[in-house]
């Protein structure tokens, strides 16, 4: 029987994974990082906006270095931190945030804002949220604040050489076509016509943002909405997945990918990567204990069954040990959780990861 490298082929993707863990934080160093989306990767800027989708009160950051809420829906980092850290590259500050001038700007930004969706509507309970439409404008405004500072050439260069992570969707089913039953967009469209609307209108998005400059842009798909505590507490009996929200990510997140795929081909370059967050959510909500986790069901952080109800406030239900929850609160995974869905945006497979994971963009960014 063959042993795991006896093939020759192997060697190139081996060496590029050495090469890429290797000499990430030297390759980082130059490169900028641009965060778009929703709640799963805002660190703050909700925090600005008379909005009531926001995580600044305890025990939000909880675990965070400072021990106190900064913004981010989680009891610690979130995300596009811990894809910072690994990659040795400062945190990125939310766009809003009065410290990003200067130096700070060539960091790059976080423009995500909780609530948003791919659509427009999506979201408008929370009032005052930044739109995916405004994320785009404002990183219009960020290149001409950079332009001031380093001129358009490096500017531009700054741009085309970033890492960029959008995450978007959830909200589109959770916030609003499932929201409320009879929901507006329900009556307008069937949940396969609903799918398919929103992956055209998503398109537009993502080749706006190429046409901003974005050259290597992480977009994650949907986790299983219907697994997390929330959609339990609100649909759940006996603890099994909600089977409307868990058909809808069936049929977004394949052809989120197949578009992106096809967004590609247009393009000629690998411009887009593709990572399936359902499938590295479903690893531990399937089978918690195999990830350390004593449940995948409960909640860290609120009240109700599951712990699956409201918001995460100072009163609510609080675990002792945040690392042995899957779910922080009734939508967000705990910082353990997102490390393990960055380890696997880093070097997961194609399971996980299409067509590359971010290890091998790394090597290959570095050898041009």
């Amino acid at each position: 029987m063959a042993t795991l490298f006896s093939s020759t082929a192997a060697w190139p993707i081996f060496s590029i994974i050495l090469l890429a863990l290797t000499s990430m934080a030297s390759q980082a160093d130059a490169r900028a990082f641009f965060v778009f989306g929703d709640s799963l990767v805002d660190n703050g800027n909700n925090n600005y906006l008379i909005t009531s989708a926001r995580a600044d009160s305890p025990p939000y950051g909880i675990d965070y270095p400072s021990h106190r809420p900064t913004g981010r829906f989680s009891n610690g980092l979130n995300i596009p931190d811990i894809i910072s850290e690994q990659m040795g590259m400062e945190p990125t500050l939310p766009y809003l945030s009065p410290l990003l001038r200067g130096e700070s700007l060539l960091v790059g930004a976080n423009f995500a804002s909780a609530g948003v969706g791919i659509l427009n509507d999506t979201g408008i309970q929370f009032l005052n949220i930044i739109r995916i439409g405004v994320q785009l404008e404002y990183f219009e405004q960020y290149q001409t604040r950079v332009d001031g500072l380093i001129g358009s050439e490096q500017t531009q260069a700054l741009v085309n050489q970033a890492l960029v992570l959008i995450t978007l969707g959830g909200n589109d089913f959770v916030n609003n076509y499932y929201l409320v039953p009879f929901s507006a967009r329900s009556r307008q469209f069937s949940l396969p016509d609903f799918v398919q609307y929103l992956i055209s209108e998503y398109r537009k998005v993502l080749r706006k943002l190429y046409d901003l400059g974005a050259r290597r842009v992480l977009v994650t798909g949907t986790g299983p909405l219907g697994c997390v505590p929330a959609e339990l507490a609100q649909r759940s009996r006996t603890g099994e997945c909600a089977v409307e929200l868990m058909r809808a990510a069936g049929l977004f997140n394949p052809q989120l990918t197949e578009m992106l795929s096809n967004l590609n081909n247009e393009i000629g370059a690998d411009v887009f990567i593709a990572a399936n967050t359902y499938e590295m959510h479903m690893d531990f909500v399937s089978n918690p204990q195999a990830y350390g986790f004593i449940t995948s069901k409960i909640a860290c952080c609120g009240q109700g069954p599951y712990n699956g109800i409201g918001l995460c406030t100072p009163l609510s239900n609080l675990c002792p040990n945040r690392d042995v929850y899957a779910f922080w609160d009734p939508f967000h995974p705990s910082e353990r959780a997102n490390r393990i869905i960055v380890q696997q945006i880093l070097t997961g497979d194609n399971k996980y990861m299409s067509p590359m994971n971010l290890s091998t963009i790394v090597a290959l960014d570095s050898r041009t």
